[in-house]
């Protein structure tokens, strides 16, 4: 064979394997996702879907107008159900914005768990925030009053949000667990997500829970027992990853809070100053054998007749001899404020306006209002704030410092007055 005919051969070959690898390189990219190309970009499944309109066939509580619209409800909540586990849902700032889904994460990735990103209020909702909205009240009730509530609610947030972000900024880079949804408790039909924050009106918002849930006909007919201790009413933990995350991206999230120290007195009359075969046996023997000198053996064998100043010892010794009670726990504790968003923040001594004015926003039904009846000792006289000054009373200056420093977060997110005046 001549050198002619050899090179022209080589250069045959040469053109067929680049052809070849030309053709399978476009085979190659005809068949990726374009998302993967794009430089920086996480591997995933981009879904451009253009956000619908909010339907009038909605379940109820399902919120279609108010100060935080939000016209992409109805796809974060279909996205939501259908995401597999693993999933990570971003909320765009833009309501014309597409949805970028990560569906197919790394091995590392799909152990993390969901991380709620807390946002600036004028820039967009947090992403654990309900994609639905506050509605207003009935046709022509958007008096004065109503319009009252709607600002008092607005500034609630905005106080409880700039307290989190100086004070608590780390908390929103946190990772939504089991234990910080478990004092949540969950209505279905009205789409609401209530947390317990006891000695704040608890009892009485579960039983309008359960009477919004078709579970009673009436408050008044709910025993104490089967508030406490049944189990008609679902907690949030008890739900999948999916389940948690679909409500808290869609349902409205409340609770109610109490001033401080009129919490803490109020638990302390409640489970201390009556009989209780629980908290003498668990907490009063031992805060007795703990600070109390000298205590009889009948004291040290029941517990009973902690007084005040001992059971503020016991709240304050970071080596207590036993654990925190969800009854003078922190609310920031027990409903993580600065992690979860909470589209509606009532209070203990506005209970009334709020607690109604809440009803009337989940279109709940009109008979339906916040029972008034004290639930336990109905004979003796509401903790007030001149019965709380009472008890602290019995305490030294720097024990009413330390109580206060102790509760300094709640009393900052939820904007209450300092309750003495030589306090710093």
């Amino acid at each position: 064979m001549s050198p002619r005919a050899g090179t022209m051969r080589l250069a045959c070959m040469f053109s067929s394997i680049l052809l070849f690898g030309a053709a399978g390189l476009l085979l190659f990219i005809s068949l990726q996702d374009p998302t993967e190309l794009t430089p920086h970009q996480a591997p995933g499944i981009k879904f451009s879907i253009r956000p619908q309109q909010p339907h009038n066939d909605l379940p109820p509580g399902s919120f279609q107008d108010g100060p935080f619209k939000a016209a992409t409800e109805r796809v974060t909540r279909d996205l939501s159900s259908r995401a597999p586990r693993g999933l990570s849902l971003r909320m765009s700032q833009d309501p014309q914005a597409q949805l970028t889904v990560g569906a197919r994460l790394r091995p590392r990735q799909r152990r993390r768990r969901l991380l709620i990103k807390k946002m600036p209020a004028a820039a967009a909702l947090p992403a654990n925030s309900s994609a639905g909205t506050l509605a207003r009240p009935a046709p022509g009730a958007l008096t004065g009053r109503w319009a009252r509530l709607r600002e008092t609610q607005r500034e609630r947030k905005r106080v409880m949000r700039e307290a989190c972000a100086k004070y608590r900024a780390s908390s929103s880079r946190r990772a939504v667990t089991p234990r910080h949804v478990s004092r949540i408790f969950v209505e279905d039909r009205h789409r609401v997500l209530y947390c317990e924050v006891p000695k704040a009106g608890c009892s009485n918002w579960k039983r309008v829970l359960m009477v919004l849930a078709g579970l009673a006909s009436s408050t008044t007919d709910i025993q104490h027992d089967t508030v406490h201790y049944g189990s008609a009413l679902k907690r949030l933990d008890t739900f999948d990853r999916q389940g948690i995350l679909h409500r808290l991206g869609t349902y409205t999230k409340m609770l109610f809070v109490r001033e401080p120290f009129e919490r803490l007195v109020s638990a302390f009359r409640d489970k201390f100053e009556h009989p209780n075969s629980y908290y003498h046996p668990v907490f009063g023997k031992a805060i007795l054998a703990r600070y109390r000198a000298n205590a009889s053996r009948e004291a040290l064998r029941t517990g009973s007749g902690v007084r005040f100043p001992e059971f503020v010892q016991y709240l304050l010794d970071v080596h207590r001899p036993v654990g925190m009670d969800i009854h003078w726990d922190h609310v920031s504790r027990l409903c993580s404020p600065c992690l979860i968003d909470y589209d509606f923040v009532g209070k203990f001594e506005s209970m009334e306006d709020d607690a109604n004015f809440f009803l009337s926003l989940i279109h709940a039904p009109r008979n339906l209002t916040f029972p008034r009846f004290k639930d336990r000792h109905s004979e003796e006289a509401r903790t007030t704030a001149r019965i709380t000054h009472q008890y602290f009373a019995q305490l030294s200056t720097l024990q009413r410092q330390r109580t206060y420093d102790f509760y300094y977060m709640d009393y900052l997110m939820f904007n209450y007055s300092k309750p003495f005046a030589d306090l710093y």
